[in-house]
């Protein structure tokens, strides 16, 4: 498979079982003689299928142990159904697998028997990070076309790249392009640090590579909705920009605002992945691997206290990191209210838990985008790096709003009387910030993306 003589697929999802995979129906029960495993069942929507040479095929064993298999071509009982018609990524073979008595050697059993869920989850996770990485790819491809097309249209005697209502769209699409970027290699950056470091701790490569996938699981989450939105946006402000021309085939972007849409569900759909980014939280909180309601109650004292204004601080881009700092009390104190009040009846309330995801995504993509130009600016000096930090003060702009928007949502939906107010008044506190000339800054960066003729950086 590594040097390209044979092609893989990877077969999870069935038709009763997506966003659940676990509840797989695909069955395999050891044959007499106690050298294959039978499997019956369906898979479906998968990836390579028509023409993969290999296939990593999750079944239960006798019912209930989850278990991966590798399946060749050619098994006995092994057949592949016909190509999908989709909506988008046509060039993409997807295909419906069937297992009709098919015989598995039980050396092609992949892992232990009944840990089929810790290689599904973690190529889940793995396949997330890289799915940002695809769609930010594809965003700069996309808005690169937008660029150029929004240079050569003229409506009114000039092209409509002059006029703020683009420019507006051109650099916001690259802002969002920029900051997955950021939080896309922050991650990137932990997984291969804590890959090495369990290397050197005596851990094989294997270990260490599902080791260092499940430690950054939550930011691999938060990667693969905000990446796949991000490119959303960007596709769609695209076909907007090509005005009709963007509804057309001959034109590139109409099949870039198809093709993007499957990112929002493969690889876990977002509002799984939102869930999910509260819900492992909450768990490593609860087996004593992240400490949250300490912080949580501190925060509920400090709402107590009398609000200090100002700012001693002189240091470079102080402000900003306060800002960073007060969206993170605002997750706590809206995450800490929320698991107190509801308890055990969180998991139902999957509003509320989409609402902290939301604050959470928001907080560490700006975290990333700030983190990152005071870097550069440390290394190239303020002046230098102008262009990053009007993106980085747009987004950060953006995001505290954001907050207090998902915030107020959740307050409102667990809280009520002197606790709402209380709460209320802590979330416009914390998400407080001084005024910004955002249109300004973003004719700014339009005016360099155009210059460019692309997204440069």
């Amino acid at each position: 498979m590594a040097s390209g003589e044979w092609k893989g697929s990877y077969g999870l999802t069935e038709p009763n079982s997506g966003s659940d995979a676990l509840g797989a129906k695909t069955t395999a029960v050891l044959s007499a003689d106690g050298k294959n495993y039978i499997l019956n069942g369906q898979k479906c929507w998968i990836t390579n299928g028509g023409f993969a040479d290999v296939y990593t095929v999750f079944a239960k064993i006798d019912g209930d142990k989850f278990s991966a298999f590798i399946v060749e071509r050619g098994f006995e009982g092994f057949t592949q159904g016909h190509e999908e018609h989709k909506m988008g990524i046509k060039g993409s073979s997807t295909v419906q697998l069937y297992f009709q008595d098919c015989k598995v050697p039980v050396e092609n059993l992949l892992g232990e028997v009944g840990k089929g869920h810790i290689i599904a989850f973690n190529i889940l996770n793995i396949g997330r990070l890289k799915l940002c990485a695809a769609a930010m790819g594809g965003a700069k491809v996309a808005l690169e076309d937008t660029i150029q097309y929004a240079k050569t249209r003229e409506q009114f005697k000039t092209p409509i790249a002059n006029f703020g209502a683009i420019k507006y769209k051109l650099a916001e699409s690259a802002i969002k392009i920029w900051a997955a970027e950021t939080a896309l290699y922050r991650t990137a950056k932990w997984i291969d640090d804590t890959e090495i470091a369990l290397v050197k701790e005596g851990k094989s490569f294997s270990e260490a590579v599902l080791g260092g996938a499940e430690e950054f699981a939550v930011e691999c989450a938060i990667l693969k909705v905000f990446g796949s939105e991000m490119l959303n946006y960007v596709v769609d402000e695209g076909v907007q920009v090509h005005g009709g021309n963007g509804f057309s085939d001959e034109y590139s972007i109409s099949r870039a605002y198809r093709d993007s849409r499957i990112n929002r569900i493969y690889e876990g759909t977002n509002e799984i992945n939102r869930l999910l980014t509260v819900d492992m939280i909450l768990k490593r909180a609860l087996k004593g691997k992240l400490d949250l309601m300490g912080p949580a109650m501190a925060v509920s004292k400090e709402l107590m206290s009398i609000p200090e204004f100002g700012n001693d601080d002189s240091s470079a881009f102080a402000a900003e990191r306060k800002t960073i700092l007060n969206m993170k009390k605002s997750i706590l104190m809206v995450a800490g209210a929320a698991v107190q009040k509801l308890m055990m009846k969180i998991s139902d309330e999957q509003e509320i838990l989409m609402n902290i995801a939301d604050m959470a995504i928001e907080t560490f993509v700006a975290e990333s985008t700030l983190l990152r130009t005071i870097k550069l600016a440390d290394k190239q000096g303020e002046s230098a790096v102008q262009f990053q930090i009007d993106m980085m003060h747009c987004y950060l702009n953006d995001a505290v709003d954001k907050v207090n928007k998902a915030g107020k949502e959740a307050i409102n939906a667990f809280a009520e009387g002197d606790e709402q107010n209380m709460m209320l008044l802590g979330l416009k506190r914390f998400t407080k910030t001084v005024p910004f000339n955002s249109k300004d800054a973003r004719r700014r960066i339009a005016d360099k993306l155009i210059a460019a003729d692309k997204f440069f950086l």
